[in-house]
């Protein structure tokens, strides 16, 4: 626990209580806990399953029907064939598979590469395992696309599984194909395990869209990706996601999972099926919501004096902090203290992340237009000279 320090979360929720119990006006856009309730048939799988009393005894495994279901999810929304035996494992939520899949494949001291920023569980995980992490910066210059030849060959050498993700949290970046088959080739190359966080490929905005790693050739014999429930369907709080792709890392993780916990809530396990099976126009009117809110939230910012780009994708904004604030840190809490709106610095996520800040598209455009209107009025931006 001495690799570790205080979530920057937590203390972001410790000045959020501080204000609210002095009735101050406060504005959290700091986690991206999404304020979209699952649609109506996902909410009534699992009240059926909550209601039914035989199914409050231990999950042990996956059911029969839950991988049945994401395969043929996989299937219809990626065109990714995935065998519902040897290649799905869930997860209770994709943060613990990156939490723990060090763990299934990594021994102490082995290289773990990292994207830099990145979300931080993506190193966290890899410290629990006693892994040492390499930063793999990514750069407004390349559109935050990580540049894999900039990696130091003695550094290649001794690593073992590289972490990547796209769309990204925090800089909201989508890789183009040439990425990933390049992605394919190093790891082949260099014998790396690759692990690919995919939790917002629905959350893609302009009329884009993005698909999975697996639909790569040759990408499920390198690695793995994990998937979420919780940003598509709204269903964070249920802690919902799946490991799925290489047979071999797939049953290490299965192992691991087997001797620390008894798998998903029934219910829950339910309630994933009715989401990834039923109708998804929920899924349209989610994207529909988080664009509304980006447009509103980066052009009413960019209007008062702080520009910011429009992100492609994610339910994240990261914006450059204005050139009079010296770091990330400083402009957050001044934000926080001065306007009432919490967002979270770039520093929390690497040491590429220095000079921006996250703000996450979790209220409601009323709210996003009142956190505008408390930050132009308190002067934060305007430079005192």
């Amino acid at each position: 626990m001495n690799r570790f320090g205080e979530s920057i979360f937590t203390q972001l929720l410790e000045i959020k209580k501080q204000r609210i119990e002095a009735g101050e006006f406060v504005v959290d856009l700091s986690v991206g806990t999404p304020n979209i309730p699952p649609a109506d048939h996902i909410r009534e799988a699992l009240k059926q399953g909550i209601e039914d009393e035989t199914q409050y005894v231990y999950a042990i495994n996956d059911k029969e029907n839950l991988l049945e279901a994401v395969s043929k999810w996989y299937k219809k929304r990626y065109d990714v064939q995935l065998d519902s035996k040897t290649e799905i494992c869930s997860l209770l939520g994709s943060q613990e598979g990156l939490a723990h899949i060090a763990l299934c494949v990594v021994d102490e001291g082995d290289v773990v590469l990292v994207p830099d920023p990145c979300y931080p569980v993506f190193a966290d995980g890899p410290l629990l395992a006693g892994a040492e992490i390499y930063y793999m910066p990514q750069k407004k210059e390349y559109d935050y696309i990580i540049q894999l030849e900039a990696i130091p060959e003695e550094v290649v050498k001794r690593s073992k599984m590289i972490l990547v993700s796209y769309p990204n949290n925090p800089t909201t970046a989508i890789a183009p194909d040439s990425f990933y088959m390049d992605l394919i080739a190093f790891a082949r190359q260099h014998d790396l395990i690759v692990v690919h966080d995919n939790a917002y490929s629905e959350l893609v905005f302009d009329g884009k869209k993005v698909g999975s790693f697996l639909a790569y050739e040759g990408a499920k014999e390198v690695g793995v990706e994990l998937n979420s429930l919780s940003k598509t369907y709204g269903m964070a709080g249920a802690r919902i996601g799946f490991c799925v792709g290489n047979e071999a890392v797939v049953s290490r993780m299965k192992r691991l999972k087997s001797n620390i916990d008894y798998g998903m809530f029934l219910p829950v396990q339910k309630a994933a099926i009715a989401a990834i099976t039923g109708d998804q126009l929920c899924v349209t009117t989610t994207k529909s919501i988080y664009q509304s809110r980006r447009d509103i939230l980066c052009e009413g910012f960019t209007r008062i004096g702080w520009t910011m780009d429009k992100p492609e994708a994610t339910m994240f904004v990261w914006a450059s902090i204005p050139m009079h604030y010296k770091s990330s840190s400083e402009f957050a809490m001044d934000l926080v203290q001065q306007a009432g709106l919490i967002v979270t610095p770039g520093s929390a996520f690497g040491p590429s992340g220095e000079g921006y800040v996250r703000l996450a598209l979790v209220q409601d455009e009323e709210v996003l237009l009142q956190a505008i209107k408390a930050v132009d009025e308190s002067g934060i931006l305007k430079v005192v000279l």
